[in-house]
């Protein structure tokens, strides 16, 4: 059970921090989401909380961060544009931070590769790309308490060593 100010990754809303509990028949977290433009309360079944996390650790975090230019991309294929992207999305919304942030590098790579052979990436690469940095990001700039101009750096530093 999630105490009142813990921060964790609910799988629609990304971050959110527990901000109360309501008790019953059916008791609820109340969540905030900590990232988006106009956050709303969210009510969340206790019943379901197998399907939140917590948020990552600063150490973890470092620590993904520090690996990512080791980090194998992902290697999941499908013969369906549409099943890939029902795949990932999945994968972005309930898998750990590990899982996003691989999904993150494979469509960067995914995409560098296309553009060196002088085409276009397709939508759905760029949609899945946008999502899994944005989902990584919010559980790296709240598990280290930094905004994500300091988060980038820390990426940049720890590429360029």
């Amino acid at each position: 059970m999630y105490e009142i100010g813990d921060f964790i990754v609910h799988p629609g809303q990304g971050v959110c921090q527990v901000e109360g509990m309501e008790e019953g028949p059916t008791p609820v977290y109340h969540l905030m989401p900590v990232h988006g433009r106009n956050p709303m309360l969210i009510k969340y079944p206790v019943a379901s909380e197998a399907n939140l996390r917590p948020v990552i650790s600063a150490e973890e975090a470092q620590s993904l961060i520090e690996g990512f230019s080791t980090m194998e991309p992902d290697s999941f294929t499908d013969r369906s544009a549409v099943l890939e992207e029902k795949h990932f999305k999945s994968v972005i919304r309930h898998g750990s931070c590990v899982d996003v942030m691989r999904i993150a590098k494979t469509f960067t790579q995914r995409i560098a590769k296309v553009e060196a052979a002088h085409k276009k990436a397709p939508v759905i690469y760029e949609r899945i790309l946008k999502e899994a940095k944005e989902r990584s990001m919010e559980e790296l700039t709240c598990a280290l308490d930094e905004d994500a101009d300091q988060v980038t750096a820390r990426f940049q530093a720890a590429l360029s060593h």
